[in-house]
Order: C-alpha cells, then sequence, then structure tokens
C-alpha cells in the first residue's frame, strides 16, 4: 500500500511537472515569436504589398497581442484601428458550420442523412461524365445520395463558381444565381442545382466548393429563418459579435477596410469595381452567402474562434454542444482520401473547418490545429494542444501574396 502511494505521488509530480514545462513552452512561444509575427505583416506592408493588417493572438483566453498597421484607407490615409471591418470571405465557412451543428444539437438531422431528406428540391440529382465542345455535358446516374457529411467536408461532388472553379459546371453556378453577386435568394437558386450535375461521385474527391451555402439554405430549412437573422439571434448576439454581419450599415461603413492589389510597388484598389467577389457589402445581399458573405472584426472573430477552442462555450453561454463542437474539429474524410492536398500539405477536413495532421508538412502548427482563411487574405487558426488562437485581418486580392503570409506567421509561431 505505502509502495502505491509513493507511485500514485510520483504521478502526480509528473503530470504537474508536464503541466507547468508546456505551461512554460506555450509562454516562450507566444512571448518570443510575437515580433517576428508581427515583422511578417509590417514588412509587406513597408514594401507596399499590403495596404495595411490587424493581428490578434491569444493564448490560455488571455490577449497576448493586438496590434494594428497600415491603412484602411491609403487614399485618405485612414490608418487600421482594431474595430476596422473586414470581407472575411470563407471564414464565414465555419460560422454557418457552427449555425448548422447549433441544428444538429437540436435533433433537427443527422449527419448520414441525404441531404434530399430535408431538401426534396435536390432530389435526383446526377454526376458529369463527359464535356460538350457547347459547353454542355453528359451525366452517369449518382451512386449514392450526398450527404449532410459530405457537405460539410467538401466531399459532396459539388465544385465552386468562379474563380474558384472554371469549366462548364462553374459556370452553370452563376447563371443559376449561386454566388454572393446573385440578386436571387437562398430558396430561389439552390433548387436550380438538381439540374446541374455534381463533378463526381460523393466521397470519391476533396474539391473546395459551394457546399457551405447549400449548408446555408439547409440551415434556413431546419430552422424556418433566414440565415442572417438566425446567425444573429444564435450565434452574433449571445457572443457579443457587435460588428458581425452580411453587409457593412452606413454608420459603420467608415470603419470598412479597402481592398487592394499589389503591382509594381504600388497597392490598386479593387473593391471599387463591380466585379469585386461577393457584391457590394454596404447594402443587404439578397443571396446570404453561407460559403462567404460575412463581414467582421479581429474582436468579433476571436469570439467566436475563442468559443470553438472553448468546445462551444464563451464567458459561460454555450453555443454549440461539447460533441458538436468536437465533431466539427475531427477528421470526416472518408479513408480513401488521406487529405486535402495543395495548397494545404498535412491538412485533413472536419465540418468546415481544416485539420492539421502532420506538423512537420504545415510550418510546424500543432497537430489538431484547426483552421481556414478567406479569398482577400484575412486567416486563423485555433491550436488546442496551445490553446493558442491567431486571428489575421489583411484585404489583399493577391492570392499567392496571401498564402505566404500565411505560411510565414506559422513559422514565426511555431518553428
Amino acid at each position: 500500500m505505502t509502495q502505491n502511494k509513493h507511485c500514485f505521488r510520483f504521478i502526480i509530480l509528473l503530470s504537474q511537472l508536464i503541466y507547468v514545462t508546456h505551461t512554460i513552452v506555450a509562454a516562450e512561444l507566444s512571448d518570443t515569436s510575437l515580433r517576428a509575427l508581427t515583422e511578417v505583416l509590417q514588412t509587406r506592408v513597408d514594401e507596399k504589398k499590403l495596404s495595411g493588417a490587424v493581428l490578434s493572438v491569444a493564448q490560455n483566453g488571455e490577449t497576448k497581442m493586438i496590434t494594428t498597421m497600415g491603412y484602411q484607407n491609403i487614399e485618405d490615409q485612414l490608418p487600421m484601428q482594431e474595430d476596422t471591418i473586414f470581407r472575411i470571405y470563407s471564414m464565414t465557412k465555419p460560422v454557418t458550420g457552427t449555425a448548422l451543428m447549433i441544428l444538429y444539437d437540436e435533433g433537427k438531422f443527422s449527419l448520414d442523412d441525404p441531404i434530399e431528406m430535408h431538401l426534396p428540391e435536390l432530389r435526383g440529382m446526377k454526376v458529369a461524365a463527359s464535356y460538350n465542345e457547347d459547353q454542355t455535358w453528359n451525366t452517369t446516374p449518382i451512386e449514392s445520395s450526398v450527404t449532410i457529411r459530405q457537405l460539410m467536408s467538401h466531399t459532396g461532388g459539388f465544385a465552386y463558381f468562379p474563380p474558384l472553379s472554371n469549366g462548364p459546371i462553374a459556370e452553370a453556378y452563376v447563371s443559376a444565381g449561386i454566388s454572393g453577386a446573385s440578386d436571387k435568394t437562398l430558396a430561389q437558386s439552390m433548387p436550380m442545382l438538381r439540374d446541374i450535375p455534381l463533378l463526381n461521385q460523393p466521397g470519391e474527391k476533396w474539391v473546395y466548393s459551394i457546399s457551405v451555402d447549400i449548408q446555408g439554405f439547409l440551415v434556413e430549412r431546419l430552422s424556418g429563418q433566414k440565415l442572417d437573422v438566425f446567425m444573429k439571434e444564435r450565434i452574433f448576439d449571445p457572443l457579443g459579435m457587435e460588428d458581425t454581419a452580411f453587409y457593412v450599415a452606413e454608420e459603420k461603413q467608415d470603419r470598412l477596410s479597402r481592398m487592394y492589389f499589389p503591382r509594381a510597388g504600388e497597392l490598386i484598389r479593387t473593391d471599387n469595381s463591380s466585379s469585386t467577389l461577393g457584391g457590394s457589402f454596404v447594402e443587404k445581399p439578397q443571396f446570404l452567402s453561407g460559403g462567404g458573405g460575412l463581414t467582421s472584426t479581429v474582436g468579433d472573430y476571436m469570439k467566436f474562434a475563442q468559443m470553438q477552442l472553448n468546445l462551444g462555450a464563451l464567458n459561460g453561454t454555450r453555443i454549440l454542444s461539447e460533441e458538436a463542437a468536437n465533431l466539427m474539429r475531427s477528421n470526416q474524410l472518408p479513408n480513401s482520401i488521406s487529405e486535402i492536398g495543395r495548397p494545404y500539405p498535412g491538412n485533413q477536413f472536419g465540418l468546415d473547418f481544416a485539420i492539421v495532421e502532420d506538423p512537420n508538412a504545415f510550418q510546424g502548427a500543432s497537430k489538431g490545429t484547426f483552421w481556414w482563411w478567406g479569398i482577400a487574405g484575412s486567416w486563423f487558426w485555433i491550436d488546442p494542444q496551445e490553446e493558442i488562437v491567431l486571428i489575421g485581418m489583411i484585404q489583399n486580392n493577391d492570392i499567392g501574396l496571401s498564402l505566404q503570409i500565411q505560411r510565414a506567421a506559422r513559422a514565426a509561431i511555431y518553428q
């Protein structure tokens, strides 16, 4: 018995030592890497590759850094502020996934339900077999229905609209009004998917797609509310996300960052173009894009990310059950798909989050880190091992530069 007591005390002592060591290592990573992280962004601002940025890093629920640099409006020399509003594009996707998983918690669906069980408009879909010179297609029967799990993990066989996909199917989405700039509602546009074939059989490939816009339609159908109303009532208001919405209200538009493309040492403004991806963002859209329609701030998105890190709760407010939050950050790919591939080596996919499986392939980011980004460069990651949340907000139209910045930021923290 005495020997067992000594053994038990040793185990307790060892676990405490491991915890202390882990805490020290995490603190050192945060403290010694923040300058390097800031430099990643500041260098690009100084080189006139970026107009500006807002960065926030938290660890163990405590803000370690929030910093602003450069301008949200170069023409008027208006500096970036902590409450600058950004078009977050595909950082909308985890929010839509969260909205859907709230309904999962209410028993409204199961992940392996076929989508036509809840969206009968999509019954009878087919799969593209070949394409003709006139941009039409030939189809083959679908082998199994698309499930909600596949919808949430981009393995359902859908493509994206241009510029994220190209070809007859992508163009057909635009014709059907399935894009952020559409003048059709989800209820008007989504049923038209029935007549547009899938790229491949469900479960066959990971293809980044419009599936999160379909999830938004599913939220509307299951809840009986418009997507924006559901998100506000069930996510934004409970978390205190006061500046997150599908458009920027007039009284806040002076805080909306402009968007730029770097060219030959200059920054060319792009958000004033009629072809701006996703519409104007200053008027309420008809098409509530669950895949890319939200605007937000660093502070607001930090609340959302911290809630996800905390397994569905923040400051005593529970948004998701722990089960639902764990499902979102757990690999949902079929066994035949080992990872999602370029440009995200070492990553698998959960429910609207990418998940780091191989740290060595992804600048040392901790295994289990879940994350995503938006096409204008904003990005975030949530690291449950080190309890680190990082939010980076930029408005940049050079995708290659954005990916380079994200890689450099991970390296600054983890290598």
